[in-house]
């Protein structure tokens, strides 16, 4: 029997339907859609507006997507891996929920959090228990209500950040496709320079860190870039070098949407072309651990069975890394 590899089998995404475009931005800080987009490739966002309906409900939303186009019972699914940054509650998981709810009731379940490289670390796990051959279906989420821990009288983080979700099937392949090698790399360095300062066992709230706004998203937006930029450009690099690929051989970029910028470096370090790079920064901005999923789920429809895609991201923390992965099915 051919070695296991844990292959991508369905896909699912959903947003929420209110949009804040950059028109509406000028209207509630100090910018415009010019600098907007110019510096980010930012357009417009979507916001989840419903008051009572946290990350949990653009979850489950992604996950029915997934499991009624591939026609899945949800009692087969034996583990759900819910990638997010902005859970519904601490303590209680975001992703026992999600799995009870959507009738998953033989799985077990818990939340992943790597800030926006959420996903892509989930996806090296959701794969090890695949090739452990214990498990079969490994349904893997990443959504974040970004809109619940951004200040929006914060032109530096208002204008970027989106909510969203999108989910995928991991299963066993046994054709060598699915995953084929990940470098994945994180530095405390990066712990002041992208943080909520309150609300944690170091600063717990209380009244002054609410009257201080300290429950909000704080960026030091130029060391991020300077790192992001470095760091993401650097593992795709490599783990083209690694796995011997030339920008040939490297069908799609699915690169974590967080700056225009950023993922035009990654590309370029790559060495591969525009075409190649998926985009969909304009409509959604970075909706943190969803990027990589929306952007499975929009261009679904563009992947053949075996083609080599690369996937990159870099959040809070620092985290960042990068997945080699073959696709394992056309688009029915």
């Amino acid at each position: 029997m051919n070695a296991i590899t844990a292959a991508i089998t369905a896909v699912g995404g959903y947003v929420p339907d209110f949009v804040l475009s950059n028109k509406v931005l000028e209207t509630m800080v100090d910018t415009n859609d010019e600098w907007i987009t110019s510096r980010t490739g930012i357009k417009e966002r979507r916001i989840l507006k419903e008051e009572g309906k946290g990350t949990s409900f653009m979850a489950i939303k992604a996950a029915e997507d997934l499991i009624a186009k591939a026609n899945i019972d949800p009692l087969e699914i034996d583990m759900v891996i819910m990638a997010t940054a902005t859970p519904d509650m601490p303590v209680a998981s975001t992703g026992v929920y999600v799995a009870t709810e959507i009738g998953a009731t033989n799985a077990f379940a818990y939340d992943l959090q790597a800030a926006c490289s959420s996903f892509l670390y989930g996806m090296s796990t959701a794969a090890a228990y695949i090739q452990s051959g214990r498990y079969k279906k490994v349904l893997l989420i990443g959504a974040d209500k970004m809109s619940s821990i951004i200040d929006y009288t914060d032109r530096a983080t208002c204008i970027i950040f989106g909510d969203g979700a999108g989910a995928v099937l991991f299963e066993p392949n046994y054709e060598g496709l699915g995953l084929q090698d990940e470098l994945l790399k994180s530095d405390g360095v990066g712990r002041d320079f992208l943080k909520i300062e309150a609300g944690g066992s170091i600063l717990p709230p209380s009244q002054k860190t609410l009257d201080d706004n300290k429950h909000f998203v704080f960026q030091d937006g130029k060391t991020v870039f300077k790192y992001a930029v470095s760091g993401m450009a650097d593992v795709s690099e490599k783990i083209m070098q690694r796995n011997n690929l030339t920008k040939e051989d490297v069908n799609w970029l699915v690169a974590h949407q967080a700056n225009k910028r950023i993922i035009d470096a990654t590309a370029n370090r790559m060495g591969v072309e525009e075409d190649k790079v998926l985009i969909n920064i304009h409509k959604y901005g970075n909706t943190t651990s969803a990027t990589l999923p929306l952007l499975l789920s929009d261009f679904e429809n563009k992947f053949k069975k075996g083609d080599t895609i690369i996937f990159a991201a870099f959040g809070g923390g620092f985290t960042w890394g990068s997945i080699y992965l073959k696709w394992a099915y056309d688009t029915k």
